[in-house]
């Protein structure tokens, strides 16, 4: 189907792209906005994020980092600028965002990473989720009566902590694509871990704003609320325990965190939580192992957009969304009934991906009919109409064989992380990283880092009605994820590198901003600082004090139920031209890109 590109006229209000960008960072993220000023970032730093806010990509010939925080992406962008490559880039980012951004993702978290590979041509995705405890029954979220728990009575302590997968997934990433010494990588973030850094805007706004729970354990208050106080923007915090931490990874590498001392702390924290302990051993973490899997792809316009499978929904949903929406016309974005087929898109997609999307170890899935062209374009018919759906529900997919599944209840809180890099050498990779909510568990292990709370991913019920679901609780799964790290190939060549987190509204966010760029014409930088427009289960949540709001009597008239909130998106991304590379990061967090 051919598409005119045309600039975003959101409503029918003729603002150019770049005062999108800067509304974007003036109503949601105004900590973002004072970052840079406050937290000691360097000159080019400062220049990047002043860029950012005023909808100005970056741009580059050689290579680019795009991520949650100028000191992580300071660290990539030296080590690309040394001939290192992606892989190499990530360890370093990586390190440090566990150390700047412990709210968001780190070494006791997990990951999903995307790898086009240059040489070969190939796209390579791995598998770094965390996994249920080996000891976990089907009731592990459930109270004596059966009943589920509340969520955060589940999140706070040892009950939500599956096996870390990141710091796996680092090593196996630098070995599989890597050519700087492993070491080396690691030495940004020690020496920030030992002299100190600047606790920015957005970490000291998170911690006041979750300081109850993070009071709940001590090693956790006396890190994050010294003396009984929230970390203040501009304080200066050491963390010896974590430059400890990455000493051992540079002498014995992944096998630090999952055997010997920090594997006995993670446990013993995990296990001896009080008030709320949890299952994970020593068993689990020697068993731990990153998995290569098929990159999942979908088409959109004359573009494969490829992620990760299952265990993540990530891009099997996203690739739904592109496929029954581009079925239709959606190229004029001032048209209201251009949302009403994307939003009614997001929600037949999301009513598959609650029926059938989970660890495809554990449960057969129809992965392949999911995102058949054929099977996109039939579910896209039910949008033949000028008016919301009254009800939707999931489709029948072809499968390999057949499985009755009841719909999936999990609930899933946003706090993870993006990175995408390109190297000097045409690597290109698209990685998000998680804790899963907001400091995880709030647990602190020995070794300096937070612990994850990724077992609430899965479903707290475990039958609807008798029948099983997809997405519960099993020894050794993987829970379900949004993650959506994606690179979108044109003729076998990568043309974008994107993700964002958010929770299950990652897949919206990830979804908006390919359609903004590839099909509307938008710049990478506006494509991600436009307002959000996002629906997952009938309410279309639109992004509050921007002009997404003057969509809301449309949809209401077309009989959607609409909300105006905060949608505090964190895009990462890198736009492949054949004029080199232009990197965009999102106003509403602090990140930012750079390149050479």
């Amino acid at each position: 189907m051919t598409r005119t590109l045309v600039p975003l006229l959101l409503c029918s209000l003729a603002l150019p792209p770049a005062a999108f960008a800067q509304q974007a960072a003036d109503a949601v993220s105004p900590e973002a906005s004072s970052a840079a000023g406050t937290s000691g970032f360097s000159d080019r730093a400062q220049a990047a994020l002043a860029a950012r806010d005023a909808g100005d990509p970056i741009e580059a010939q050689d290579w680019m980092v795009a991520a949650a925080n100028p000191l992580a992406v300071e660290a990539g962008a030296d080590v690309l600028a040394e001939g290192g490559t992606a892989a190499d880039a990530m360890v370093a980012v990586q390190a440090v965002l566990g150390l700047v951004e412990p709210q968001s993702s780190g070494l006791g978290g997990g990951a999903f990473l995307v790898w086009y590979d240059a040489e070969s041509g190939e796209l390579t995705t791995l598998d770094g989720r965390e996994t249920a405890p080996l000891e976990v029954t089907p009731t592990l979220f459930q109270d004596e009566t059966g009943e589920p728990l509340a969520f955060f009575d589940a999140v706070v302590g040892g009950l939500s902590v599956g096996t870390p997968g990141t710091p796996a997934l680092m090593e196996e990433a630098h070995r599989r694509w890597g050519q700087a010494n492993w070491a080396s990588l690691l030495d940004p973030a020690i020496s920030l871990a030992d002299d100190g850094f600047a606790v920015s805007a957005r970490m000291a706004s998170s911690i006041a704003g979750d300081a109850e729970r993070l009071s709940t354990f001590q090693a956790t208050a006396d890190y994050f609320l010294p003396g009984g106080e929230p970390l203040a923007e501009g304080t200066l915090l050491q963390n010896s325990a974590y430059a400890d931490t990455l000493r051992a990874m540079q002498a014995q590498g992944a096998d630090a965190i999952y055997e010997g001392p920090i594997a006995e702390g993670i446990v013993a924290t995990v296990r001896g939580a009080e008030g709320n302990p949890g299952l994970l051993s020593l068993r689990d973490l020697e068993v731990y192992e990153v998995i290569e899997r098929p990159a999942v792809c979908a088409d959109y316009l004359v573009y494969d957009v490829c992620g990760m499978g299952p265990p993540s929904s990530g891009a099997l949903t996203v690739g739904q969304i592109l496929g029954i929406a581009g079925n239709h016309d959606i190229s004029d974005p001032a048209n209201p009934d251009t949302w009403r087929v994307i939003g009614d898109a997001s929600r037949l997609a999301f009513a598959d991906r609650g029926r059938y999307m989970a660890d495809s170890d554990y449960v057969p899935m129809p992965t392949e009919g999911l995102v058949d062209a054929d099977y996109l374009a039939d579910r896209a018919t039910l949008l033949d109409t000028d008016a919301a759906l009254e009800e939707v529900a999931p489709g029948t997919p072809t499968w390999d064989h057949a499985q009755l599944w009841a719909d999936d209840q999990s609930i899933e809180f946003p706090s993870t992380s993006h990175i995408s890099i390109v190297d000097g050498y045409g690597n290109v990779l698209s990685m998000t990283t998680t804790i899963e909510n907001g400091f995880g568990s709030r647990l602190m292990a020995p070794g300096g880092f937070l612990l994850n709370n990724e077992l609430t991913d899965f479903s707290f019920r475990t039958h609807d009605d008798g029948v099983p679901i997809a997405n519960r609780i099993e020894p050794g799964k993987r829970p379900r994820s949004s993650m959506s790290p994606t690179i979108v190939m044109q003729d076998g060549e990568p043309v974008l590198a994107i993700g964002s987190p958010g929770g299950s509204r990652i897949i919206g966010y990830v979804a908006q901003t390919i359609i903004a760029h590839l099909d509307w014409g938008m710049d990478i930088q506006d494509a991600i600082s436009m307002p959000h427009a996002v629906n997952r289960f009938g309410t279309y949540d639109l992004e509050e004090g921007t002009d997404a709001e003057n969509l809301a009597e449309a949809l209401t008239e077309m009989g959607f139920e609409v909300n105006l909130r905060d949608l505090n998106s964190g895009l990462h991304a890198i736009a492949i031209t054949p004029d080199g590379l232009l990197g965009g990061a999102d106003p509403r967090r602090e990140g930012i890109a750079l390149g050479q």
